[in-house]
């Protein structure tokens, strides 16, 4: 073999090595910087606990390993909004390089209180319905994660004349200071009334009002109970599944994670899901440093509850999955 030849081929080797180890550089996290991830949760609720783990399990399916290649600070608002823009401002200060928010309250606080630390957003609407669009439009620039619209909660509301074609009067307890649950409410207020359904609303401003809210909600004789995506409903589910396990008043929702709680059928997104595919989008940004688009969640699911439904005689079809807990 000449030496041209020779020398031809060990180019070639080379070039080929080369785009190897690129290709494994390209998926892998660059390991000479730590990332610092801050993640906001608004209650401490286990529905809202399955997206964080969710989001987590993407980062680390990922290579994105807690100590490691990124540094997590988490911080609960334990339902006060004091202490959620308290921990936004000690993540900003921190230099975060993600603000990771749980619920819609998390998100609106994070994008008001920074344009350029990038916000990623889960168990959150659209930008549009949280009112978070700039003047042109556009979505705020350093917002992404994944979305959701309120086209579920007809499709959740339906379920109830389907499985209940007797049922006339629909009954929901609502934080009016959390948007995304006057929104909800809104949206099953039209879908309800298309479907000859009444609507009776209490208010409750937060979780030690539950089951007294819970039980005049009771007396007024409702058929069904309707769990809004309400993060009181959520920190206090067991007392009010409880009360209508008690008065004989199954609980319809649009939340998967409440049916494991106890609510009897559910059409709407996994939480552990969500947050799993918030984190993948998370993942985009940390290997490419590009903020990608809000995108909106693909995946929502019709569960129920076995137990549950041997109460009420229930028997679901095949487009009911069992929930998993």
């Amino acid at each position: 073999m000449s030496n041209k030849q020779s020398t031809l081929k060990w180019s070639l080797f080379l070039f080929v090595l080369s785009l190897s180890l690129f290709s494994l550089n390209s998926c892998q996290p660059k390991s000479d910087k730590k990332f610092t991830i801050g993640f906001i949760d608004i209650v401490e609720d286990e529905t809202l606990e399955l997206a964080r783990k969710g989001f987590f399990k993407a980062l680390s399916d990922s290579g994105f390993i807690n100590e490691k290649n990124i540094q997590v600070i988490y911080r609960n608002a334990q339902s006060d909004i004091p202490t959620l823009v308290q921990s936004i401002d000690y993540m900003i200060a921190q230099s975060a390089d993600v603000i990771a928010t749980n619920t819609t309250l998390c998100t609106i606080s994070a994008v008001q209180k920074t344009s350029t630390i990038p916000v990623c957003m889960m168990v959150s609407p659209s930008p549009e319905i949280a009112g978070l669009l700039k003047k042109d439009g556009t979505a705020p620039s350093n917002l992404f994660g994944v979305y959701e619209t309120l086209e579920y909660i007809d499709t959740a509301l339906t379920l109830i004349p389907e499985i209940f074609p007797n049922a006339k009067i629909i009954g929901t307890i609502i934080n009016q200071s959390e948007p995304q649950s006057v929104d909800a409410l809104n949206r099953i207020s039209e879908v309800a009334s298309k479907l000859g359904l009444e609507i009776i609303v209490l208010p409750a401003n937060n979780s030690a009002e539950t089951q007294l809210v819970t039980e005049s909600l009771l007396n007024k004789h409702i058929d069904v109970f309707f769990a809004l995506p309400d993060n009181t409903i959520f920190a206090s589910f067991e007392t009010i599944a409880a009360a209508c396990s008690k008065a004989n008043v199954p609980i319809v929702t649009s939340e998967s994670g409440l049916v494991a709680r106890g609510a009897l059928v559910a059409f709407g997104a996994d939480m552990f899901v969500w947050g799993y595919d918030s984190g993948l989008e998370c993942v985009k940004f940390l290997k490419s440093g590009v903020i990608p688009k809000p995108v909106k969640l693909a995946r929502r699911t019709k569960v129920y509850n076995p137990q549950v439904a041997a109460a009420y005689n229930f028997k679901p079809d095949s487009s009911f999955a069992i929930i998993s807990k």
